[in-house]
């Protein structure tokens, strides 16, 4: 492999490139802007006083476009002052910058004196013409890896990033290269800037980053859950889809339609993400967007302080005992969540549910556009297999076991039949997911086969 060349532009030169693109700061996993005015102010006045600068680290695509791999700061930090009418701040401590300054005497003649001037509270246009040629001029130096692909501009932000610069969750982004362009697309959308309650710190420092990975991670991968962030974005990286980025961009859209003042509080830094898996489990449900609201609201106004599940807990009782972000926890809360949606929304466990062999054939029948005749045939297949599914898949005691929610699973395992496709693995995964049933049947069995299908599918492009 070639060493990489050296390129020095003039910091003017390498500005215009950067605002062209030519030179882009937008790599996906580059972190955000994150220098404060202190930091911005120093490199100003290295320019100025024609210090030193590191080189500005890029890596060069086959079609020539640079990516900044490490110098995306002190880019964003010049530009500000070039061209953002950036102030200098009066805590500088050294503010007096000399330089030379032009004198055209009477005669003609240009001589040059010795000048101080101060740059506390001065912009790029208040600095004398000198001092603006100077900056203009300075020698930005660049080092260039040639031949570079997404991978490895992402391996080189993780080389020359690592020190302590780089937060947690912010080197934890590094290796999420292959959808890191999704999730910066779907920072813009209106939830992730206007519904929640994020501060500016969060978002700088990479936790609404981390939010998306875990809200990801409960929605489609809970049964592989991750404490860490490196290891969600690495498990994402070889595993998620692009499915998945798509149907969670619609649910934020839908959701930024639904969510107002009142409750965006809930979305916060601990809990957003156990939220927004939680509106994954409503939206299969098919009911009016509204709904999840007006529940939100309830859960903020009562259902968070009243004692639920078994051990007579609180939803924030859950985690006193362990790690906020232990998989047992996360399964806990979910279930505690779900439990309480489908309470308000009146799907709960019925009282009675007595299914006759007649109208089970008849359920199948409609469901899976059968001839009845055919189901009744192969009912007796269907229920073995069922009963050999359940022993494999589900625990003794969950609520999917129950004989009311058997028409749904008889259906589903016809279904599989017609198909010619396994259920065990995804039954797997489901049962460690998800502990109750809708009382409507169809309305239950519409439900499962949709989750079927989509891990089916995202089974099958993994392949």
């Amino acid at each position: 492999m070639a060493r990489p060349r050296k390129q020095t532009y003039t910091l003017d030169m390498y500005l215009k490139k950067n605002k062209k693109g030519d030179i882009d700061n937008n790599a996906d996993v580059q972190r955000n802007f994150v220098w404060n005015n202190e930091q911005v102010n120093e490199l100003i006045v290295t320019v100025l006083t024609d210090d030193y600068i590191p080189p500005i680290i890029l890596g060069e695509e086959e079609n020539s476009k640079l990516h900044i791999v490490d110098g995306g700061c002190r880019t964003a930090a010049l530009r500000k002052f070039r061209e953002m009418n950036y102030k200098i701040t009066s805590s500088l401590e050294n503010p007096l910058i000399p330089y030379k300054k032009k004198i055209i005497e009477e005669n003609g003649n240009i001589i040059y004196e010795d000048a101080l001037f101060d740059i506390k509270n001065k912009t790029y246009e208040k600095l004398p013409e000198e001092l603006k040629e100077k900056f203009d001029e300075y020698q930005i130096e660049t080092v260039i890896h040639e031949c570079c692909d997404s991978y490895k501009i992402s391996s080189y932000i993780k080389r020359y990033n690592n020190h302590v610069a780089m937060n947690t969750d912010q080197k934890a982004f590094t290796y999420l290269d292959k959808y890191a362009g999704y999730i910066r697309k779907i920072l813009n959308s209106r939830f992730f800037v206007e519904c929640n309650c994020y501060s500016e710190k969060d978002k700088t420092k990479g936790a609404v980053e981390r939010i998306i990975v875990e809200a990801l991670m409960c929605m489609n991968h809970l049964d592989n859950w991750k404490t860490q962030p490196k290891a969600a974005c690495k498990y994402l990286n070889q595993n998620a889809t692009k499915e998945e980025f798509d149907v969670f961009a619609e649910y934020l859209c839908r959701l930024g339609k639904v969510i107002t003042e009142d409750i965006k509080g809930i979305f916060n830094k601990k809990d957003s993400f156990l939220f927004l898996a939680l509106f994954d489990r409503f939206a299969r449900l098919g009911i009016d967007d509204e709904k999840f609201a007006k529940f939100l609201r309830v859960f903020q106004e009562k259902l968070r302080s009243e004692r639920r599940n078994e051990k007579g807990l609180l939803f924030d009782e859950i985690d006193k005992d362990l790690s906020t972000k232990d998989k047992q926890v996360i399964i806990d809360k979910m279930n505690m969540l779900e439990n309480m949606l489908l309470a308000f929304l009146g799907m709960g466990k019925p009282d009675k549910g007595n299914w006759e062999a007649d109208s089970i054939e008849e359920f199948i029948a409609e469901n899976l556009g059968m001839d009845i005749e055919d189901v009744r045939m192969d009912l007796d297949l269907y229920n073995a297999s069922l009963d050999v599914l359940l022993e494999n898949t589900v625990k003794i005691g969950s609520k999917l076991r129950s004989q009311e929610n058997r028409p749904s699973l008889l259906a589903l395992m016809a279904y599989s039949y017609q198909e010619d496709k396994d259920l065990d693995d995804w039954m797997s995964v489901y049962a460690k997911q998800t502990s109750v049933y809708l009382t409507d049947q169809k309305k239950n069995y519409q439900r499962i086969r949709d989750s079927f299908e989509r891990y089916y599918e995202n089974q099958k492009a993994r392949q």
